[in-house]
């Protein structure tokens, strides 16, 4: 038990939030932010780590990412003032090329890619998402590697 109340303890005291993306992760900036072998011009904006590393399973996505925290559900009173999104206007600077949405194909997932949306419009960057290969109503943790790897080449 002792080891068992150890380990769980070095879990909370060695995982923090990525300062750059908002990742879960033992270091911050994480791997991807502080690796210069990622493209810098396109970031992928996720609802949480779980998705994150879902895409990165793929092999599929060489940029950067941002991890919201969650989407936009008001009915659970989740609003985007709770979201990480001022992080993220934070980092569109001339670099950034395009946004790639990558949220779930959800009620939720499209209120915020359209909130997001309408709040980037005047930044003058690529805007995409995931293609629909993805059902509607589904979670990205239960798609297949092949398919999320399809989405985001296909891409619109």
């Amino acid at each position: 038990m002792d080891n068992f109340a150890a380990a769980v303890q070095n879990v909370k005291l060695g995982i923090k939030k990525c300062g750059v993306c908002g990742c879960v992760s033992e270091q911050s900036p994480c791997p991807i932010c502080s690796s210069d072998k990622r493209d810098k011009s396109v970031i992928c904006v996720v609802s949480n780590t779980r998705d994150l590393i879902m895409i990165e399973n793929t092999n599929a996505f060489n940029g950067r990412y941002h991890v919201l925290g969650g989407l936009v559900d008001p009915i659970r009173g989740i609003l985007p003032d709770k979201l990480n999104i001022q992080t993220l206007v934070a980092r569109l600077n001339s670099n950034v090329e395009e946004i790639i949405f990558a949220l779930n194909p959800t009620f939720e997932g499209e209120a915020t890619a359209l909130y997001l949306t309408n709040m980037l419009k005047s930044y003058k960057i690529k805007i995409t998402r995931l293609a629909r290969g993805l059902p509607t109503g589904a979670d990205l943790q239960y798609a297949d590697e092949t398919t999320i790897k399809n989405a985001l080449e296909n891409r619109r």
